[in-house]
């Protein structure tokens, strides 16, 4: 059947809404820090304390479509099937229904309402370890429902396995994945050569532990299938990007850079890279936590995302406008529907590629300075040493440290760099930036496992301080200076904080000593910092200050310092404001276009 994202989309939710589910909608794309991961990278990773057994205010069936943003092979984007950004469509049972239920109503759902053949319907099954016994009931279950038996393979945990790697306290357990032939082919077609993977359903009925794995006690269903993936295999498709997601995407591109998608290779490549990132840099920027390009944890992931898509504008022949006029696409007519908060944040968003593609272009003219000075040194080297010693070898590669300073202090991609050294006869030394990189990634994995919501560079007692004294600095400036004040960004270390928010001009030295007054106010009077979980429509009643959107999920998180403060929050928190000690802002000082920005220290 031939569908559109927009449909699929409906369809998905409107089957499980008919089997008694409720859509709880998507939460931000940024991790809270609860697991580990800097963003969610699977549709259940929100869920896991219910999962775990925490009552959901929703009740024990839920659904949904939740973006997703997974970095780890990005070097793999530019094929047809990869992306940093995806969508996961997603339901759960809660300790309700089980095995039973659930593939009955995948079966349902893959043949009368996709109308796929329930004979060409393959399915694999977990084939048991000393961890857990092999998994009979779902195979007989499956066979019930009419598959063939032999279109019943039972696989080994890599691959009929759920768990979040790197994390423990999480649910997994055994899953029962689904494939179909992707299209026509002469004879019967064999598995697993001739099929497609097009989704799973996961019985998470165990916790992950450090030592293995405990049951849980409550057996869940978590079902997941690539909203991106099920796209192209219901449209006969073997290149995702020829899907509605990103046709007009393509045509934009061809129209600015007068070159074919259709013409494969580079130019094929370079397109595909462009609309992934793109895609992922306005869902990033427009996500609730309204994320911009930085030097650390997220922003760093950003920032790298963006400054790829910029490089292959220019390998494409056009300039990093082009992602202007993408993105806009995006915005406009793909997600409009699913994530209206893009089109409220649409200039917003525009102006912060608009900003890293300015930045990025005047580093690329101070990195070529700082190239040539690496060329410029072999050269003086090699010119030296050969008169010195006529048997001298010229030195042809640039080494790795000297390759990873273009990288991290200019930006600098490796490729480019490897470009550039082959236009002058030289190569890189790949397995010598490997190492700088890998020597920087570990110095920054505290940081990176530690970042949460509201820019903590770490979970210190110093960092959580900071992190509430930013809540009561935002209500500050919405007393002295104006209720439309909002949050616009934070950065905060165990030494200082750093918090910006928009206002169209300088704050006079007298404003800056109200607010300073007003939040040492607060400290002063011990006010307890009150956490709470409540439902969105709660939250907007009671007045806590966030963007109400489809991107929070459900139930959100919330904080209140009295009536003081009160903001939708991930944490963390000091339980009372007289642990503070006393604010002080040291400097404020323009940050781009109509936002300001304040550093303050806790003394």
């Amino acid at each position: 059947m031939k569908i559109t994202g927009k449909e699929l989309r409906q369809k998905w939710l409107d089957f499980y809404k008919s089997k008694g589910h409720v859509d709880v909608g998507a939460v931000s794309l940024i991790g809270d820090g609860t697991t580990g991961v800097m963003f969610n990278v699977a549709g259940m990773q929100p869920l896991m304390p219910y999962l775990l057994g925490k009552p959901h205010p929703a009740g024990t069936r839920l659904c949904n479509v939740q973006g997703c943003v997974r970095t780890v092979d990005i070097d793999s984007v530019g094929d047809a099937s990869h992306f940093t950004f995806f969508e996961m469509m997603g339901n759960w049972s809660l300790g309700d229904y089980f095995k039973k239920e659930k593939t009955a109503w995948t079966f349902e759902l893959l043949t009368e309402v996709f109308g796929l053949d329930k004979d060409k319907l393959c399915a694999t099954v977990f084939a048991g370890d000393e961890s857990a016994p092999r998994d009979d009931e779902t195979a007989n279950l499956l066979i019930g429902l009419g598959i063939k038996p032999d279109h019943i393979f039972y696989l080994p945990k890599s691959d009929n396995w759920w768990e979040l790697e790197g994390t423990v306290g999480t649910p997994c357990g055994p899953d029962n994945e689904w494939f179909y032939p992707l299209s026509e082919g002469k004879g019967e077609p064999v598995f697993p050569d001739d099929y497609v993977e097009i989704g799973n359903d996961v019985y998470t009925q165990y916790l992950k532990t450090a030592d293995g794995y405990e049951p849980l006690s409550n057996k869940n269903v978590d079902t997941g299938f690539g909203f991106e993936r099920m796209l192209i295999f219901l449209n006969g498709l073997h290149d995702a990007y020829l899907t509605d997601l990103f046709t007009e995407v393509l045509a934009k591109l061809e129209e600015l850079s007068g070159k074919r998608y259709a013409d494969g290779g580079e130019t094929q490549r370079a397109m595909r890279i462009i609309a992934d990132h793109t895609r992922t840099s306005v869902m990033l920027i427009g996500d609730a936590q309204s994320l911009t390009p930085s030097n650390v944890g997220a922003g760093y992931i950003l920032r790298r995302i963006m400054r790829r898509a910029i490089r292959w504008c220019r390998k494409l022949g056009v300039d990093s406008s082009a992602m202007s006029e993408v993105a806009k696409i995006y915005i406009e007519k793909v997600y409009n529907e699913a994530y209206p908060l893009l089109l409220e944040k649409e200039t917003f968003i525009l102006e912060e590629i608009k900003k890293e593609a300015e930045k990025f272009e005047a580093t690329l003219v101070t990195g070529m300075k700082e190239f040539e000075k690496c060329v410029a040194g072999i050269e003086r080297k090699n010119e030296f040493m050969a008169k010195s010693d006529p048997s001298y070898v010229p030195e042809t590669v640039i080494g790795g440290k000297a390759a990873f300073r273009l990288y991290d202090t200019y930006g600098f991609p490796l490729e480019l760099t490897e470009e550039l050294a082959e236009e002058r006869g030289l190569s890189v030394d790949k397995e010598g930036f490997a190492a700088a990189f890998k020597e920087h990634q570990e110095k920054s994995r505290v940081l990176e496992k530690g970042e949460a919501k509201g820019g903590l560079e770490s979970h210190s007692e110093m960092a959580i301080k900071y992190h509430t004294a930013t809540h009561l600095l935002n209500a500050a400036l919405k007393v002295v200076l104006s209720p439309d004040c909002n949050q616009k960004g934070s950065n905060i270390n165990d030494e200082r904080m750093r918090f910006d928010f928009n206002f169209d001009r300088a704050m006079t030295p007298e404003e800056v000593k109200a607010v300073e007054d007003l939040v040492n106010e607060k400290i002063g009077e011990d006010i307890p910092v009150v956490y709470r979980e409540m439902s969105l429509e709660e939250a907007r009643a009671e007045h806590f200050v966030g963007v109400f959107d489809s991107k929070y999920g459900s139930v959100v998180k919330t904080y209140s310092i009295g009536d003081f403060s009160k903001e939708m929050c991930g944490g963390p928190h000091v339980t009372h404001t007289g642990e503070l000690g006393h604010f002080k802002i040291v400097k404020e000082q323009s940050s781009s276009a109509g936002v300001r920005r304040i550093k303050a220290v806790l003394e």
